[in-house]
Formats: structure tokens, C-alpha cells, sequence
């Protein structure tokens, strides 16, 4: 049976590696995603909710668990072998210390107290930050969350806050942990899926130490990470994996710009190459004059006549928010220095950075 499931895994591998999507797979019929940012937020919610057909149990000897189908979703696509699963933090193999390895033998998983030199389950929003637990098939078995990881690392990792970085996996020096280059997309997307999917269990800015110059729900760090680390082919596979499994998606894997509809933020890749389209010949369209300025900021469009705005200071902290009066909005009250103004529009978010004199 795991023999058989490797080899479509193989073949899934090969497909996946020399596709290109060109149109919004079927999966998504039901969206529209010209619609406001909250409004597609829901109707997202309500797919995701709606196909999620099959939790499976955390541990179980009599039928599929968490281990049976992280064993298959997290094996490494480089692996022809299909014998070693990707750690998640992990990035080096040959120096020696397991803590920091970056695939290890698919059977070298941890069943016991000890668990040196083996891996085990990694929630990626911690369970003991949101309002969960793995005791039934649920929230907190729902393995879109749930990564294999080196049992040391796991423990370095426990349920720190994730923090910008550079390099490898490391506690930051506020006690933090940021996952590194290579996993830091993986994480974002994973976050934004559980916010998506259980408002009222999980919280992104639970997890996260960082500004929300962009979207109050969101740290700006994930949607960084979202933009600045593209999607894996090891995603794309453990995403379908994990569909086969469960029912339902991680759709900010099948399309990062996903995010930047909903959250706003760095400008992520439309893997289709027809979200983004409609909207930058839209934002083109927004002028605001002058930047540098001591009195008021002024917007053309032709789009809108009113918009909602937020500015904030070099740092990410907020200092106002309001609606657009006669499309200018009035910086006089601001001390001198330079700001950064979001200029929202249902889903359209454009960003201008200026100066107070």
C-alpha cells in the first residue's frame, strides 16, 4: 500500500515540477475573487470549511493517523529512494549534529521518552497558543499545520513567537524564533491558512512578533515571508497529498497572491498569472502627489473618490486612520519626518511613502 501511494507520489513529483497553471484550477469555481477583500475572506472560510471532509485522528493503531499521512506528505521530492522525509528548520546534514539535519530516514520517527536522533510532529501554530488540542481528529490534526521536525529542533523551536531573521533556524535575541530562509514561506503560508480557517481557534498575531502597518489581522512579517520565499515543488505535493487526505486545500500554496487580495501587503506571486492583472492596471490608475509635502496629500483616480487610509510611521506603528475627505488627506498635525501612507479600496490596497516638512 505505502509502496504503491510512494510510486503516484514519484509520478505526482515529475507532473508537478513541469506544470504550469494558466487558469484558476476547478477547486475554486465557487470564488469570485474580484470581490472585496472581507467578502472573499469568507467565501474562502466557507470553501475550506465545506471540502474538509476527513480529520484524522493524531495517533491511532487502527487507523489513519497524523504519522501515516506525514510519512507520505513530507517525504523529500530530491529523494528517489522515497526514504527520507524534510524537517522542517533543519539545513544541514553533514555537520555532525542531528538537531540540525535536514532529512532523515522516513522510520526514524519517535514513539518513545527519547527521541535523539528521531522526529516527530511539529504543530506549527502551537497548540498551547490557540484554543485546540490533538486528543480528537479536529483543529489539531488538521495536518495542513502539522510538519515533521527533528525532535531537538522541535524543542528549540516549543511554541516561541516566529520573528524576522536572516540565515538558518535560531532563537532571535528577544527569545523568538525565526525559521529560517528556506522554511519562511512554508510557515507564513501554513499561519495564514489556520486564520483563515479557524477564526475563532487560531490567530496569526498570536504567533507573531511584528508590526500590522498592512492589515490588523495579519503581522506584516508573514506577509514578507508570503512574498519574499515562493512556493516549493514540496509544497505543491504535500498540498495534494494532504487534499487526497482531508478534502480541502491550502490555497495560499496554490496561489500566494491569495494573500495580497485578503491582507494586502508585499505584492506575493500570482502563480496563475490572472489575479494580478486586473488589479495593477488598477492601482496604476491611483496618483498621490506631493510626497513631499507639509500641509495635505492629494489622490487622483478614476476608480474611486473615497478611500479608507492608514499612516504610519517609519517603525509600523499607526498614527491615523480615516477616510479620504474631497480625496486629500490632511498631514499637517504630523511631525516633521517620513511616513507611510495605505490607501484601501475594497481588495486594492496601493502604498506611498512620503515626507512631513
Amino acid at each position: 500500500m505505502i509502496k504503491t501511494v510512494q510510486k503516484k507520489i514519484l509520478w505526482l513529483c515529475v507532473f508537478v515540477t513541469s506544470f504550469t497553471y494558466s487558469q484558476i484550477p476547478t477547486y475554486y469555481d465557487s470564488i469570485d475573487f474580484t470581490q472585496d477583500s472581507n467578502s472573499l475572506r469568507v467565501d474562502i472560510n466557507t470553501l475550506l470549511s465545506n471540502t474538509l471532509t476527513n480529520y484524522v485522528y493524531y495517533t491511532s493503531s487502527s487507523s489513519t493517523d497524523v504519522w501515516d499521512v506525514v510519512k507520505i506528505s513530507d517525504l523529500d521530492p530530491n529523494d528517489t529512494t522515497n526514504q527520507n522525509v524534510l524537517l522542517v528548520y533543519g539545513y544541514d546534514d553533514a555537520d555532525g549534529l542531528s538537531e540540525n539535519d535536514r532529512t532523515r530516514n522516513v522510520n526514524l520517527s519517535c514513539h518513545t521518552s527519547s527521541c535523539i536522533g528521531l522526529w516527530n510532529r511539529e504543530h506549527v501554530y502551537p497548540q498551547s497558543l490557540g484554543t485546540y488540542d490533538a486528543d480528537y481528529p479536529g483543529i489539531g490534526t488538521d495536518v495542513h499545520n502539522i510538519r515533521a521536525c527533528d525532535s531537538q529542533m522541535n524543542s528549540s523551536r516549543s511554541n516561541r513567537i516566529f520573528e524576522d531573521g536572516t540565515g538558518n533556524a535560531h532563537i532571535t535575541s528577544s527569545g523568538n524564533w525565526y525559521p529560517g530562509d528556506e522554511w519562511k514561506g512554508d510557515i507564513a503560508r501554513i499561519l495564514m491558512y489556520m486564520e483563515i480557517l479557524y477564526p475563532a481557534n487560531t490567530w496569526a498575531n498570536q504567533v507573531g512578533n511584528s508590526s500590522n502597518t498592512y492589515h490588523t489581522d495579519m503581522p506584516d512579517i508573514f506577509l514578507q515571508w508570503n512574498a519574499e520565499d515562493p512556493v516549493s515543488d514540496y509544497e505543491i505535493l504535500r498540498n495534494e497529498h494532504i487534499f487526497s487526505i482531508q478534502g480541502n486545500r491550502n490555497p495560499f500554496i496554490d496561489n500566494p497572491y491569495i494573500a495580497t487580495l485578503i491582507w494586502g501587503g508585499p505584492v506575493a506571486e500570482d502563480t496563475w498569472s490572472t489575479l494580478s492583472v486586473a488589479q495593477v492596471s488598477q492601482l496604476d490608475a491611483i496618483s498621490v502627489y506631493p510626497t513631499l509635502t507639509n500641509e495635505y496629500l492629494y489622490i487622483t483616480s478614476d476608480i474611486s473618490h473615497h478611500f479608507e487610509y492608514s499612516i504610519f510611521d517609519i517603525i509600523g506603528k499607526q498614527l491615523i486612520h480615516n477616510t479620504t475627505n474631497n480625496n486629500r488627506v490632511d498631514v499637517s498635525n504630523l511631525s516633521k519626518g517620513h511616513y507611510i501612507l495605505h490607501l484601501k479600496d475594497n481588495n486594492l490596497i496601493k502604498t506611498i511613502r512620503f515626507y512631513k516638512y
